[in-house]
């Protein structure tokens, strides 16, 4: 899921080098925090978080395949 997340972002953003999504493992869930460069934010966020939306649906979509839930956090570096 790690790599899905890499990828969309990598699509969507000017500076693709600085993206960087980090696994934290909990005993519930798996958190994904992705970072990208602050001037890409808006670009994977999307106007009213639409675009951070399709991305947390997906994710969601294949976690459930996996029968584990997971989140994800959008920063900036």
């Amino acid at each position: 899921m790690k790599e899905l997340i890499e990828f969309i972002a990598k699509k969507l953003v000017v500076h693709p080098e600085d993206v960087r999504v980090r696994l934290i493992e909990g005993a519930e869930c798996e958190n994904y925090e992705l970072h990208v460069h602050s001037d890409d934010m808006g670009r994977v966020i999307g106007k009213n978080g639409r675009t951070a939306k399709a991305i947390r649906s997906l994710l969601s979509s294949a976690a459930s395949k996996k029968n584990v839930r997971a989140n994800l956090q959008i920063g900036d570096e």
